[in-house]
This record gives C-alpha cells, structure tokens and sequence, in this order.
C-alpha cells in the first residue's frame, strides 16, 4: 500500500508532505496522514467491505463480468441520475471509517424487487451504486482533510481510476486532488520499484535475506535509516 500511495509522485504535477491519501482497491479502503517518507498515521478504514470490493460484488448482481468495478463503472455512464437511491453508509457516524456492506444489500433488495432487469434497469441500477459509492469516500475525504487541517489529497489503488469519483473529488473537497497516472492505479512493478527507490535514496539499506509479511500494516511502516 505504501507503494501505492507514492505513486503520486510519479507524476509532473505531484503533491508535497504533508498530504491526506485515500487508498482504493479491491481489498483496502483507507484514509491516511502521510507526513513524510514512512510516517503514516491511519485516520479511517474499511469496517467490512473495501470499495473496489463493493464495486466487484456490485457488478456480481447485475451480472457483470469479473473484476466487475471498471464494467460497473461504464455500465453506469448509461444510467440515469437518482431513479435509485441507495445508502450512503456512516456518514452520520463520528470517526473516519468506512462500511460498504450494507450498500450490496441495499442492491440486492432492489435488484431482486425489479425481477427480470432490463438494459435501462441494469444502468440504472449500475448508476445509483456508483454515485453511493463515490458520494461516501468523497464526503470522508473532506472529512479527513477537515480534521488534519491539510490542504492536498492523493487518491490511490485500482478504484483511483473510476472517473466519476475523481471528477467529484476535484469538484467537492477543499483540497488540491493529486492522482497517479491511469496504468499505474492498479498493482504494478514501477510503483514497487519507485517506493523502494525512495527509501534507498534516503539512506535505507537492508539485508539479501528476505523477510517476508503476510499483512504489514501501513503505520507499522517506519521512516527511512541509514
């Protein structure tokens, strides 16, 4: 993940320390202080279901192909604002973190109450799921940068892509928006690379026997040492 959130500055145009990131992936959704190289405070994350993951089993019901998150995505630029409605989860709830679970329910129940789906229905529905979706992490973005009194927000992993959800960041929080470039949203080798490119730059040095991680989280990181 830590590679991910670097992946910003990969860009021209990129963000300078601090920043607010957003992490979004089919298995993360986290909101992250991001004071320097390694120096990571987690403001707010996933209770269940990550948003990629949400999109995934989103797509599922409507009987989209896997992963389902980019064909829901353009299945919904065909649908029609507001012919659905679903929830927009723990917006009302204090804290930073998310929870999406409720929302595939929500989809469910409608899906299963409108029987056979035609074309218009699927997008439809398609349309509403994505707007719960991008309506949720853009109002805990502003949230986060609210708290953090920061003024710069890097979103990164596979969901940074969906175009909908950048447009309504640009668009709604109080914040520069800074994004990687479309190829390198999902896992790849260069943002690996970067990462530890930067660390190494900074003095850090490791031995050639590989430790090896099943889970490593985030604020678990430490800075750089030479």
């Amino acid at each position: 993940m830590e590679a991910h959130l670097l992946a910003a500055l990969l860009e021209t145009e990129q963000p300078t320390f601090p920043f607010v990131a957003l992490l979004v992936s089919g298995g993360h959704s986290l909101l992250v202080e991001v004071a320097g190289l390694g120096r990571y405070r987690i403001l707010g994350e996933t209770l269940d279901d990550a948003a990629g993951e949400a999109f995934d089993k989103g797509a599922k019901l409507l009987g989209l192909p896997y992963p389902g998150g980019p064909e829901l995505a353009r299945l919904a630029e065909h649908g029609r604002i507001g012919q659905y409605r679903f929830p927009r989860p723990m917006l009302k709830a204090p804290g930073l973190d998310f929870s999406f679970s409720g929302l595939k329910t929500a989809a469910l129940t409608t899906i299963r109450g409108l029987g056979d789906l035609s074309d218009r229905d699927r997008a439809d529905v398609a349309r509403a799921f994505e707007d719960a979706v991008v309506d949720t992490l853009t109002f805990k973005c502003q949230a986060a940068l609210a708290a953090t009194g920061l003024d710069q927000l890097v979103m990164a992993g596979g969901v940074a892509a969906n175009k909908r959800l950048r447009a309504a960041l640009s668009a709604n929080v109080d914040a520069k928006v800074f994004y990687p470039p479309g190829r390198l949203c999902t896992d790849n080798g260069a943002m690996i690379a970067f990462a530890g490119a930067l660390r190494l730059q900074a003095g850090e040095h490791a031995p050639l026997g590989v430790e090896t991680r099943a889970r490593w989280p985030m604020d678990e990181l430490r800075p750089p040492h030479g």
